[in-house]
């Protein structure tokens, strides 16, 4: 299975910014279905871009940040939030296996029907060949769940829907 890079550095970028840990609040997003399209920036290419649509509520969107919570406690050393000029700026370290991930990441917008998330990250050694990375994603808010939707549901690009807060009760647990 080949992971794209940039939806790699997305996704810890999006788990670590997750964390409410953080000596500034991030923001709850507005309950109902978010669209989030991830990608390197570009569009351009194969598989430039991931989309994806999560349904949540306020308990699940708690969820998924104290979740975040937790894989940044477990794979970063430095996790940094800070407001500047109406957005929010991220700084990160964090070891992905024998790897060293430093980022630096702006988030903008309201969190009620839109935010976006531009990510820079060097690899250090290079992850999967890769040095350094940018990563996009912008998120939206399209309405309510739809019917056979529950909070934490997230339907895949390629139709496979999956339910993170379910999957993460499942995981083993550290001892």
């Amino acid at each position: 299975m080949k992971i794209r890079l940039s939806s790699l550095a997305a996704c810890i970028a999006a788990g670590a910014v997750a964390c409410p840990a953080f000596a500034l609040d991030f923001p709850s997003r507005k309950p109902g279905l978010w669209e989030i399209q991830t990608g390197d920036g570009t569009g351009k290419g194969p598989g430039s871009g991931h989309t994806v649509q999560q349904c949540i509520d306020a308990a699940s969107d708690k969820a998924l940040r104290d979740m975040g919570q937790g894989m940044g406690k477990d794979m970063c050393s430095k996790q940094e939030l800070r407001s500047d000029g109406g957005k929010l700026v991220m700084d990160s370290v964090c070891k992905i296996g024998n790897t060293v991930a430093t980022s630096h990441a702006v988030l903008s917008g309201d969190f009620g029907t839109a935010y976006r998330m531009e990510s820079k990250s060097t690899y250090n050694p290079p992850l999967m060949g890769r040095a350094e990375g940018a990563s996009v994603m912008e998120a939206r808010w399209i309405g309510p769940c739809k019917a056979d939707q529950k909070p934490g549901d997230m339907v895949m690009s390629n139709g496979m829907k999956m339910n993170v807060l379910d999957m993460a009760k499942n995981r083993p647990k550290k001892p």
